[in-house]
């Protein structure tokens, strides 16, 4: 803590400005990561959960509304919603085959869905690349710093250059304390988001030859 202090009292406009920028970053990685996963929780729950309830329902009616009352994070809904939208009448939507119509909807849809479960992965990814290296100039700008101060003093010893440098290794440290994280929650939310995929995927595939069968 004092290494942490004297380098916030002793460090020039640069190195304050690395230090904001990694507090930054870190802090909006561990918003991005507390949010995402109780939405990817949530949502996980609530796939499992509203598929069973779904095809346990005696018509499509019944389970829409079964639904509407669990999917929390709106993950299967939209899909039913948009399989079950009507055809502007004379445009090109309704020159299409019922079939390629009903396609259609469900991969807009679906791809939808995806966007928003995957909302944050592209700041969690780049917190994870940027913030090491945003540490390691923090640290070669400390060290340039350090030893332009002790030059001035004309004279270098262990214990002159050890606490300043010490003090600016502190920097990639830093870094590797903001990236690790972030790095590791965009794995553990990839390996979501693609079974989220996958679930929804074969629903929206079971829903469309369930209505085309009932058409």
């Amino acid at each position: 803590m004092d290494g942490l202090q004297h380098l916030w009292e002793q460090g020039d406009a640069v190195s304050l400005a690395v230090a904001a920028m990694l507090l930054l970053m870190s802090v909006s990685a561990w918003v991005v990561i507390v949010w995402k996963a109780l939405v990817l929780g949530r949502a996980r729950r609530d796939l499992a959960q509203g598929m069973a309830s779904f095809w346990r329902a005696t018509d499509v009616d019944t389970a829409q509304q079964q639904l509407a009352a669990m999917d929390r994070e709106r993950v299967l809904l939209p899909l039913v919603e948009a399989a079950r939208q009507s055809v502007v009448a004379g445009s090109l939507e309704a020159r299409a085959e019922p079939q390629a119509q009903l396609t259609r909807r469900l991969r807009d849809s679906l791809h939808e869905v995806l966007a928003r479960l995957q909302a944050g992965q592209v700041l969690l990814a780049s917190v994870g690349a940027v913030s090491p290296f945003v540490g390691l100039f923090g640290t070669v700008w400390g060290i340039y710093h350090a030893m332009m101060a002790i030059s001035t003093e004309g004279s270098v010893s262990l214990d002159k250059v050890a606490g300043p440098v010490g003090e600016a290794l502190i920097m990639t440290a830093a870094g590797l304390a903001v990236a690790i994280p972030a790095v590791l929650a965009y794995n553990i939310f990839g390996k979501l988001v693609s079974a989220c995929e996958a679930d929804l995927e074969g629903f929206a595939h079971d829903l469309r030859e369930t209505l085309l069968a009932s058409a």
